[in-house]
């Protein structure tokens, strides 16, 4: 059997070269080791001082924190929001904060303090319970094992907290707790300070807490603050709200404030007052350089930056007047509720405005639900709540007639015949057809002729009429009005400095075939068609008190910092009057306006509209108003034969020569047979009120 062959040739060459390359290799390979040991010891011996520094090396960062708030005062000075400062039990979460710690801290803490406010919702009871290695073990082997091989660890955590939850966690009030501060400790940011409790916090947990902060890292004692109201909250609804820690930033516009700095959880303006000077509000948040060792574990903490509380803001509202101008609307709407006048009304406004600036005094309003006869306050329904306001707009067309020469002072007759279209009832005044033959442009405004404004509107518009067989206007009749009562502040938005206005409702200008609606054309020259809101009407009485400047309305009046005292501010801006157009009537024109406003309240025909507050002192003039309206029932739009209701309203000023004080007022939905003197009461309290705290 040849299973090997036999070498040819010597054997003792080949035999001796083996050994010798093993010998190389064992050489290399004892060498390479020789330097291996040699460069360890090096390292070891030379630099192992330096790598243990680098593995304690600390770490830092800066982190922000919130300030307080900007105050917000009244034109006395008063408080009308400030900072109510609370004890507050906070944690600042480290680098190297886990879940297992966390869930420590909690239970430990929950010893010392209660969130009895709060419940716990079930996800947050199952992220607690599962935080405890005893329950969580258990229920991962109940699951598939094609969900525990998963690599997701998501849809591991999303499957076990479907499980506790099918099995129904039940925690005692402590546990409870517990959760709670589990929950927020879990949704904290790295090095970020947030607040366990900041509300009813007592003495005893503070004390408690203190005691045992050695055994709670990262728990601490600090300060916290909410909005507070010490002239009352009636003024919040101007104000507006600031969110909550909790609710952090409106969803709505997330990217916007984190660009701009913001954190998560941060409060923010998010209505009226609050939201619109959000920037300024919310002043400069404070830093501080917080030091982490190589663990992750918080070294130190030092300030860098104590920050800067936001601006204060000086509002030209007087809490007192604001106070009174409210009761007074709360009073008599009330009284028109007792009568019966307001079984349809869903609410009552009143504003007002010093007609030379344009600073606000005081904003009023109720909203009422008809349906519930349950009433709220509603102030910035004068921003945002239009009505068809009738005759009180009559100054406006008076004044355009006279601008384009419709009518002159000289020769402002016209007669005084009811208006009869085709097909159409006839369109009149309240008084009966033939009380008057013709009448002047003053006489008109005393007692509020629809007769004569609408045969004003169709000379001004060179418009053709034939009683009962014919009218013809020109395409652009509504356009050429509607300028007008543009000019007035009627039908656009003021400017004024609170976000939410709107501009009113324009109604149709032409019908399914494109024929313009000349009934309608006549029915917005007597303010019986286009909707307007009540800030806008105490525009347009105040251009008309003022001389013909239209200025833009406004809140704030002065910005500036808030001293160390509390009480001194040191004013960095002030709000100067904006005149956004001039009427350009001439003073004859303007006497003819402001004469027939004077008339509604102190002449003498019988047919005058305002007498009963002939006798305020000082002397009012100013201008009444009725339209005819429906009621709307939200779940019934298509409601035929709604009930009719009327609205009324009043717009004002005092003293009638070189005013400083205007007003309207506005009760919609109210029943056309009692409408009474609910507005005229209003204006009447309004300006005694105002003069009263003013002398």
């Amino acid at each position: 059997m040849d299973f090997f062959r036999k070498n040819s040739g010597t054997g003792s060459k080949n035999q001796s070269s083996t050994p010798v390359r093993m010998k190389i290799i064992l050489c290399v390979i004892f060498i390479l080791f020789a330097t291996l040991i040699g460069q360890l010891a090096y390292l070891q011996l030379d630099y192992g001082s330096r790598f243990k520094s680098e593995v304690q090396k600390s770490n830092s960062a800066v982190v922000s924190s919130q300030v307080p708030r900007g105050v917000m005062y009244d034109t006395k000075g008063r408080v009308l929001v400030g900072n109510k400062a609370n004890n507050a039990i906070t944690y600042t979460k480290s680098a190297s904060t886990t879940s297992d710690q966390a869930y420590t801290v909690s239970n430990a803490l929950s010893n010392y303090i209660k969130l009895s406010d709060e419940k716990p919702t079930e996800q947050q009871k199952a992220d607690f319970y599962l935080a405890n290695p005893q329950n969580s073990k258990p229920a991962l082997a109940k699951l598939p094992k094609s969900i525990r091989d998963s690599q997701d660890q998501s849809l591991i955590n999303e499957k076990l907290g479907e499980e506790v939850k099918k099995q129904g966690i039940k925690l005692t009030p402590k546990q409870k707790t517990a959760a709670l501060i589990f929950n927020k400790i879990s949704g904290a940011y790295t090095l970020s300070t947030i607040y366990l409790k900041n509300k009813n916090l007592t003495n005893t947990e503070i004390a408690q807490v203190g005691e045992h902060l050695s055994e709670l890292p990262g728990v601490g004692i600090g300060t916290d603050w909410q909005r507070s109201y010490p002239n009352g909250s009636s003024i919040q609804s101007i104000i507006g709200s600031v969110s909550s820690e909790k609710s952090g930033l409106p969803s709505d516009n997330l990217q916007y404030y984190l660009t701009n700095g913001y954190s998560r959880n941060d409060r923010v303006g998010t209505s009226y007052l609050e939201q619109e000077y959000e920037p300024l509000l919310k002043g400069t948040k404070s830093t501080s350089k917080v030091t982490t060792k190589g663990n992750g574990d918080i070294q130190q903490t030092k300030t860098v930056y104590k920050g800067q509380a936001g601006a204060s803001l000086i509002l030209t509202l007087d809490a007192k007047y604001q106070k009174k101008v409210q009761a007074d609307l709360k009073r008599v709407y009330s009284s028109a509720l007792a009568s019966g006048a307001a079984h349809y009304s869903n609410g009552a406004y009143a504003v007002a405005m010093n007609p030379k600036t344009g600073a606000l005094l005081a904003i009023a309003g109720l909203n009422r639900d008809p349906k519930k006869n349950k009433v709220t306050e509603n102030a910035l329904g004068v921003i945002n709540q239009s009505f068809v306001m009738g005759s009180a707009v009559k100054g406006a067309t008076v004044g355009g007639g006279l601008i384009n020469k419709a009518i002159t002072p000289t020769n402002s007759t016209l007669p005084d015949t009811a208006i009869y279209l085709p097909g159409s009832p006839v369109k009149k005044s309240v008084y009966p057809i033939g009380t008057f033959s013709a009448l002047d442009a003053e006489t008109a405004l005393e007692v509020s002729s629809n007769i004569y404004m609408m045969h004003l509107a169709m000379k001004w518009v060179h418009a053709k009429y034939v009683p009962k067989s014919y009218i013809s206007m020109p395409r652009d009749s509504f356009d050429v009005l509607r300028r007008n009562f543009n000019m007035f502040g009627l039908g656009q938005k003021t400017g004024v400095d609170l976000p939410g206005e709107v501009a009113g409702i324009q109604g149709k200008s032409f019908n399914s075939k494109g024929n313009i609606l000349s009934g309608s054309v006549l029915d917005l020259a007597y303010g019986n068609y286009d909707a307007y809101t009540p800030i806008q009407m105490v525009q347009y009485v105040s251009t008309v008190a003022n001389g013909g400047y239209r200025m833009q309305p406004y809140v704030v009046q002065s910005v500036g910092k808030t001293g160390t005292d509390g009480k001194q501010i040191y004013i960095d801006y002030n709000k100067e009057p904006n005149v956004q157009q001039r009427i350009p009537w001439t003073p004859d024109e303007l006497n003819i306006v402001q004469q027939g406003f004077y008339r509604v309240v102190h002449g003498t025909n019988s047919w005058g509209t305002a007498h009963p507050l002939k006798g305020v002192k000082p002397s009012v003039s100013g201008k009444t108003g009725t339209a005819q309206t429906y009621y709307y029932d939200p779940s019934k739009p298509h409601q035929k034969n709604a009930p009719e209701l009327i609205n009324s309203t009043f717009v004002g000023y005092a003293p009638s020569k070189n005013p400083d004080l205007a007003v309207a007022v506005v009760f919609p939905g109210l029943d056309p047979d009692g409408e009474g003197t609910y507005t005229l009461q209003v204006a009447k309290a309004m300006i005694q009120d105002y003069y009263s705290l003013h002398k």
